[in-house]
């Protein structure tokens, strides 16, 4: 089922970038919809696929944010769980300083 899910998650993705980019923007952009002598505008009028676009924008944002939910519903097999919910962790103890070595009061002779 997490299968399926992704995938109609990454579909939804996909479909969500590239109606982005078909939009025409205020400044031109890479608005490849409507305006001109081609594209969509020979189907609708340029306010009918702006509005088109929108309400589909906006249905597939709605599918975004139902399959990312979903998502992590599954993931988390349906448990709550918040990094608040649990006590603050104690600080480890320091580990304690090595005593420090006195240094030798008279040179070593060498060994033979």
């Amino acid at each position: 089922m997490i299968a399926i899910l992704t995938v109609v998650h990454i579909l939804v993705t996909i479909a969500l970038i590239g109606v982005i980019l078909i939009q025409r923007s205020e400044g031109g952009g890479l608005g490849i919809g409507g305006g001109g002598g081609g594209g969509m505008s020979g189907f609708m009028t340029g306010r009918g696929t702006a509005n088109l676009l929108t309400r589909v924008t906006a249905g597939l944002a709605v599918a975004f944010m139902v399959t990312s939910i979903g998502l992590t519903l599954m993931a988390t097999g349906g448990r709550s769980t918040s990094i608040m919910d649990a006590p603050p962790a104690a600080p480890a103890p320091a580990a304690p300083a090595p005593a420090p070595q006195a240094p030798p009061t008279a040179p070593s002779a060498p060994v033979k």
